[in-house]
C-alpha cells in the first residue's frame, strides 16, 4: 500500500482537505470510500469518509463509530483531527494491532468538515471569530448594529479600544498592551470600553448596539429540545444542508454505537446532559460514560465533565437542539464532544472551572499574552495602533486574535492533539459490543433428526442495548439467532428466535456483590430441532445485534 504524506503541522484549505481525502482513498481503495453526504450553501461538497474492511464483513454488518469536526467555522483543529484519525487507520493497517482488528471489525464514518463554507471564510484574512456557515457571511447576517470588519486593513479583526471614563478597562500598569478589569469602586483613572472592530450600521451616536448573527451554531440545529431563542439554531431543526447531511448519516447507519463531535476550545470531554443534572440521568449510563471518560481523560489529559453541571454558567439557559443530546436522548448512543486545546494548561495555568471566556483575573491574562507573544507571535496578538474611526472617532485597534491564540493552537501542537484525541476515538470504538457465535453444535437423535443448538455472546464492553435510554425509548433492538436449512427442514422452534439483550463488560467492573450492580446475562443458548432429507444436510446459523454486529456459522448434519 502507498503511504499518504500528510502534513499535521498547519491547517488545510478546502481544496487542500478535499485533496487529501481522494489521495487516501487512492491510496486505500480496499479500505476507504469517499462521498459527499451534502452541498453547502457556497457550493462546497461535505465528506464522509468510510473505513472498514469489506472483505471481513459489510459495513453495516459491523458496528458502526462516527467522528464528526469543524462544524463551527473557526475550529480548525478539530478538522485535522478528524483528518488524522482517517490517516492512522489507514496508514496502520496491517501493521498496527488495534487498527488493524478495527477496520477488520468496525466501520468509521468520519465527517472531517462538516462546515466548509464557514472554514473557509475563518481560514482566509482577514480572520474573524465567527462559528456560522454559509447561509450568512459576517456583515450579511446583522440588520443593524456593530458589524465585524477589519477597518484598518491589516488582515486581523480584533478588538477596539475607546477611551470612556465609564469604561469597564485600564491599561495593566505592567504591561502597556494588556487591558485589566476595572476594580469595583475604582475611580480616577483613565478607562476604555472595547469592543469588536468594525463599523456601526445605524449608530444613533449614543449606544454601540451588538446583536449575536442571526445565522451561525448549526450545533443548535438539532431535534431534540430544538428552541428558535438559541444563538444560531436555524429556521427550524435541519434547516441546514449540512447538518441535515449529517443526521442523515447517522439515522441511514442504525450500526453507530457510538460518536465524537469535535470542537474547540477547552481541553475537556463533554458528556450528557445538557439539560439536567446527574441525579436525573439513569444512573447506569451515568458510570458507564464516566468509565468511558476516565479513559479519555488518561489518553488525552483533558476531565470529562458535564455539559449541565459544569459547562453551563447559568443553568436557567441550558443549551438546546445540540447534537449530542439528540443521538444520546432520542437513539441512545454513547456520544462526546471533546473540546480540544486548551491554551491556559499551555500557559501554566492553574484551571479553575472551564467555562472561560475571558482570563479570569489580571494574572492569568499576563500569563496568556506571555505565552502567545513567545508561541504565536503577531499572528496570535497584534499591537495597538491608533485609528480615526468615523464615527467613534480615535480609537487603537489591536489585542488578542481569538482565532489563533483561544481557539486553535500553533501548528506546531497539533500534531500531538490531533493523536491523543484519535487514540481515544480508537479506545472508545473498541468497546463497542460485538456478538459472536461461540458454538453451534450439532447432536445426531435418529430417525434423521438433528438438535442444532447456538451458543451466543457479547464479547464487547457495553451491552448491545448501549444504554438505559435505549431501552426506555424503545429504540434497542433485540439479538436474534436465525437458523436456515439446506436439504433439511425444521422441525422444531421458529427459525428466528429473539434473545433480548446481552450485557457488556462495562456491568461487571467491580467483583459481584448483593450490594452492587447485578449482572445480566452476556450469553445465551438456543435450540432447534432438523430432520435432514439428504445426507448433504446442512444448515446456517446466524446472529444479529444491530449495535454489536453480523456473525454467521454453516455446519453440516452428520
Amino acid at each position: 500500500m502507498a503511504q499518504v504524506d500528510i502534513a499535521f503541522d498547519t491547517y488545510h484549505d478546502y481544496d487542500a482537505l478535499t485533496a487529501h481525502l481522494h489521495a487516501l482513498v487512492a491510496a486505500y481503495p480496499e479500505l476507504a470510500t469517499l462521498r459527499s453526504v451534502a452541498k453547502s450553501f457556497r457550493g462546497r461538497e461535505v465528506w464522509l469518509m468510510e473505513l472498514t474492511n469489506p472483505k471481513t464483513g459489510a459495513p453495516e454488518s459491523k458496528p458502526g463509530f462516527y467522528i464528526d469536526a469543524q462544524i463551527h467555522a473557526e475550529e480548525h483543529a478539530t478538522s485535522a483531527t478528524a483528518l488524522y484519525a482517517i490517516w492512522y487507520l489507514l496508514s496502520n493497517y496491517g501493521t498496527d494491532e488495534e487498527a488493524t482488528r478495527l477496520l477488520d471489525q468496525q466501520t468509521f464514518y468520519i465527517l472531517p468538515r462538516i462546515n466548509p463554507d464557514g472554514a473557509e471564510y475563518a481560514l482566509t484574512a482577514p480572520y474573524h471569530p465567527w462559528c456560522g456557515n454559509g447561509r450568512f457571511l459576517p456583515g450579511e447576517d446583522r440588520i443593524d448594529g456593530l458589524i465585524p470588519e477589519d477597518i484598518d486593513n491589516d488582515g486581523f479583526i480584533v478588538n477596539m479600544r475607546v477611551r470612556d471614563p465609564k469604561g469597564e478597562w485600564k491599561i495593566s500598569p505592567d504591561e502597556s498592551r494588556l487591558l485589566v478589569q476595572r476594580e469595583p469602586g475604582e475611580e480616577g483613572g483613565e478607562y476604555y470600553r472595547l469592543y469588536p472592530e468594525g463599523l456601526i450600521r445605524d449608530y444613533d451616536g449614543v449606544d454601540v448596539k451588538i446583536v449575536p448573527g442571526h445565522d451561525g451554531n448549526m450545533n443548535r440545529n438539532f431535534p431534540t429540545n430544538w428552541s428558535p431563542q438559541e444563538y444560531g439554531a436555524g429556521l427550524y431543526p435541519l434547516s441546514e444542508p449540512e447538518a441535515k447531511g449529517m443526521a442523515d448519516v447517522i439515522l441511514d447507519h442504525p450500526n453507530i454505537c457510538g460518536m465524537c463531535a469535535y470542537h474547540t476550545h477547552g481541553g475537556i470531554i463533554l458528556r450528557p446532559s445538557m439539560l439536567k443534572n446527574d441525579a436525573d440521568m439513569s444512573a447506569a449510563d451515568l458510570s458507564l460514560y464516566k468509565a468511558l471518560g476516565s479513559v479519555g481523560e488518561k489518553l488525552t489529559g483533558y476531565p470529562t465533565i458535564s455539559t449541565y453541571e459544569e459547562f453551563t454558567p447559568d443553568k436557567s439557559k441550558a443549551r438546546h437542539g445540540s447534537l449530542k443530546d439528540w443521538v444520546y436522548e432520542e437513539m441512545g448512543i454513547i456520544c462526546f464532544s471533546t473540546e480540544l486545546w486548551d491554551i491556559e494548561v499551555a500557559a501554566g495555568v492553574e484551571k479553575d472551572g472551564y467555562y472561560n471566556l475571558n482570563p479570569r483575573d489580571a494574572d492569568t491574562e499576563r500569563k496568556l499574552f506571555d505565552w502567545v507573544v513567545e508561541n504565536v507571535g503577531d499572528k496570535g496578538f497584534r499591537d495597538w495602533k491608533t485609528f480615526d474611526h468615523p464615527q467613534l472617532g480615535e480609537v487603537e485597534i489591536g489585542g488578542m486574535v481569538y482565532i489563533w491564540s483561544y481557539r486553535n493552537p500553533p501548528g506546531k501542537l497539533l500534531e500531538e492533539i490531533c493523536h491523543n484525541n484519535a487514540m481515544f476515538n480508537l479506545r472508545h470504538a473498541a468497546s463497542a459490543p460485538r456478538v459472536l457465535l461461540d458454538e453451534v453444535s450439532v447432536e445426531a437423535l435418529g430417525a434423521n433428526l438433528f438438535k442444532v443448538e447456538a451458543t451466543v455472546s457479547n464479547h464487547g464492553y457495553l451491552p448491545t442495548n448501549l444504554s438505559d435510554v435505549a431501552i426506555e425509548n424503545g429504540v434497542a433492538k433485540p439479538v436474534t439467532v436465525n437458523i436456515s436449512c439446506d436439504d433439511a427442514e425444521l422441525v422444531m422452534n421458529e427459525p428466528t428466535i429473539e434473545i433480548g439483550h446481552l450485557a457488556g463488560r462495562n456491568e461487571r467492573r467491580n467483583a459481584w456483590s448483593p450490594w452492587g450492580q447485578q449482572w445480566s446475562a452476556v450469553t445465551r443458548r438456543v435450540g432447534w430441532t432438523i430432520r435432514a432429507t439428504t445426507a448433504k444436510a446442512k444448515v446456517t446459523v446466524q446472529s444479529r445485534s444491530e449495535k454489536g454486529g453480523l456473525d454467521e456459522r454453516c455446519v453440516e448434519l452428520q
